[in-house]
């Protein structure tokens, strides 16, 4: 049996979609109900996140390259909540530290699978 899939690609696609998904409900969840902070606007910032999923499902290199840069704010987030709250808080705070990793490394793998796809279509 193979141990790569036959379409790495989708698959990095598909645990990139997940990561964000994950990370919406989470950002979502967190402010309304699991550990809320009393300020109702506050779940707002994970709009930012639903902007990138049409480009996600549509498999667009730049999409890819802005979003793993774009992940670190939510992951500095993270490490600043983590590192601050105490309880559930801080417990939400490292799964979204762990979903922005998972989601930085699926879209830089993306890239350079792309990237490896493409240099050995022009030789």
């Amino acid at each position: 049996m193979d141990a790569h899939p036959a379409n790495p690609g989708a698959l990095l696609r598909a645990i990139a979609v997940a990561a964000l998904l994950a990370l919406l409900v989470l950002g979502l969840a967190w402010e309304l109900w699991l550990a809320p902070t009393g300020g109702r606007t506050l779940e707002l910032k994970v709009v930012p996140l639903a902007l990138p999923l049409p480009g996600l499902l549509r498999d667009r290199l730049y999409t890819y390259r802005w979003l793993s840069l774009f992940v670190w704010l939510y992951f500095i987030e993270g490490v600043v909540r983590a590192s601050g709250d105490g309880g559930t808080s801080a417990v939400l705070a490292m799964i979204e530290i762990a979903l922005c990793l998972l989601l930085f490394t699926a879209c830089a793998a993306r890239v350079r699978v792309h990237l490896r796809t493409a240099k050995g279509a022009r030789a």
